[in-house]
């Protein structure tokens, strides 16, 4: 995709997105022409560990068929790095995050964290972060929505189905040995 030159043309990309991705970034059209770059990238970033924490906790309670309110707990408690998703969406799902899906979210990781550390980065950097976290959230549900049948970034309502889940105890060892820290 080539590089988005203004706050516009990163609009026009935002409004080529799916429906599910502009309701979960639903601040993005207030933020890009109001804001400094900076601000909407933070925002992006803050939305989207949230969906990561989303992705995790919905596996489980739905593939795993565990506790909701233990899950809930579990993925609030757990200290999530990056490498740290990477390692538990695999336990959770059965398979490694999509090299690609993976690919659309490492640059955007590294301007990131120039940004948030005070280090000089051009508008235009900040506009290929921006892309980069739409391309990465429509990747992600993509992935998660065959494996899964849910899109973390989007409305969850429904997402588990009628199954009844584990009681509370077994839902504490499940998740141990997914690699939750339980305590």
């Amino acid at each position: 995709m080539p590089p988005a030159a203004s706050y516009k043309a990163v609009l026009n990309v935002f409004n080529t997105c799916s429906d599910s991705v502009k309701w979960y970034f639903d601040q993005v059209p207030d933020l890009l022409p109001n804001y400094p770059y900076d601000v909407t990238l933070a925002y992006l970033f803050l939305r989207t560990e949230r969906a990561q924490n989303r992705a995790l906790y919905c596996g489980v309670v739905k593939l795993h068929r565990v506790s909701g309110t233990v899950a809930d707990a579990a993925v609030s408690a757990q200290y999530l790095t990056r490498d740290g998703f990477i390692d538990l969406y695999k336990n959770v799902f059965g398979h490694d995050l999509a090299k690609a899906t993976r690919g659309k979210i490492k640059k955007a990781e590294k301007i990131r964290d120039r940004v948030i550390h005070g280090k000089d980065v051009s508008d235009a950097e900040m506009r290929e972060a921006i892309v980069d976290v739409f391309e990465y959230a429509e990747a992600l549900n993509s992935d998660l929505s065959a494996a899964a049948g849910f899109k973390p970034f989007g409305d969850l309502r429904g997402f588990k189905g009628r199954g009844q889940p584990l009681d509370n105890s077994t839902t504490r060892w499940l998740l141990k040995g997914l690699g939750f820290a339980i305590a």
